[in-house]
């Protein structure tokens, strides 16, 4: 395992340098609106607000692989010179990130957030988008206890979103809905109508499972346990006549994939994974979830899972 402090600082620096934890400009990181069909700016009810955590995915994912590498290494001790990195042009530590992020992976997860944007179009919701007011919550540095430079960039966060007449916030993971729903309010004194995006789906007619297995559900552990919101993609399965199972350990009570101890140890995130994967298997189908962190360690286990979104998207 690293020394937590050094994570903490390098993830703290890279924040404060570029309102994300990778240390480059959010326009590089947030593509996925460019080629997003129908896309507009126009004027809307309510901001579509990403979090850009699925748009971080193959950044997280070219990260841990060198953590992985270096994990147990006598290495892994030059990682506190790590958080130099915040005097090196952002331009610069962007163009290490484009060569060793996966063009396959971003395209993946940019297109959960295209299926995102159909259901919701599809249920009549009015919604609008704007990548320059779509920032990361911050809720790592509160996970990883640093809550000064998560207090300091949720502060920034609120503040600019409120300048912009934002009170009405659709959110797609549940990581930013509970930073936003949650912790905003408690630590920032400001507060938003914040619902996730399966919330406002509303099928029109149901269709037909077609003969396809039930699905495993794994609940992310911010919509299972702190936020008790998990009822809600169930309904919607339901509603869609689509079959699912619960596994052992769901909903309020669900086990974590392990994905958010990455960061401090990719060790310590595989012995976890393998007491979910062991659950999530037993079920003998194939698995849903509505979580980029979860979906993407869950992938890396061999299971064969998608994200609620896109299932949603092809039975609609």
């Amino acid at each position: 395992m690293y020394n937590p402090r050094d994570i903490i600082d390098l993830i703290s620096a890279n924040v404060r340098k570029s309102r994300n934890p990778f240390g480059i400009s959010n326009s590089q990181i947030n593509t996925w609106w460019r080629e997003a069909p129908g896309f507009t700016r126009r004027p809307g009810d309510a901001l579509l607000f990403t979090g850009l955590m699925y748009q971080s995915i193959p950044y997280i994912e070219a990260t841990t692989r060198y953590l992985e590498r270096l994990e147990g290494s006598r290495w892994a001790g030059y990682l506190r010179f790590a958080r130099l990195s915040r005097f090196i042009p952002s331009f610069v530590v962007g163009r290490g990130f484009s060569l060793l992020t996966s063009k396959a992976e971003q395209k993946t997860f940019n297109g959960i957030l295209f299926s995102m944007c159909r259901l919701l179009r599809q249920s009549a919701v009015d919604f609008f988008y704007h990548p320059e007011m779509d920032f990361y919550s911050g809720i790592l540095l509160y996970d990883l206890g640093d809550q000064d430079g998560f207090i300091e960039h949720a502060k920034f966060v609120a503040r600019t979103l409120k300048l912009h007449g934002v009170e009405k916030i659709i959110t797609v993971d549940p990581h930013t809905t509970y930073a936003l729903k949650e912790l905003y309010p408690k630590y920032t004194g400001v507060s938003f109508d914040v619902q996730p995006y399966f919330a406002l789906l509303r099928p029109r007619e149901i269709s037909r499972s077609n003969g396809r297995p039930p699905v495993a559900i794994h609940d992310p552990c911010f919509y299972g346990r702190y936020l008790k919101v998990s009822e809600g993609p169930r309904q919607l399965l339901t509603e869609l006549g689509l079959k699912y199972s619960d596994v052992r350990n769901c909903g309020e009570f669900t086990s974590c994939c392990g994905g958010p101890a990455e960061s401090v140890s990719p060790a310590l995130n595989r012995e976890i994974l393998a007491g979910r994967v062991a659950e999530l298997k037993a079920s003998g189908g194939p698995v849903v979830t509505f979580c980029p962190i979860c979906l993407a360690n869950l992938l890396k286990a061999g299971l064969p899972v998608e994200d609620l979104a896109c299932l949603l998207d092809r039975s609609w």
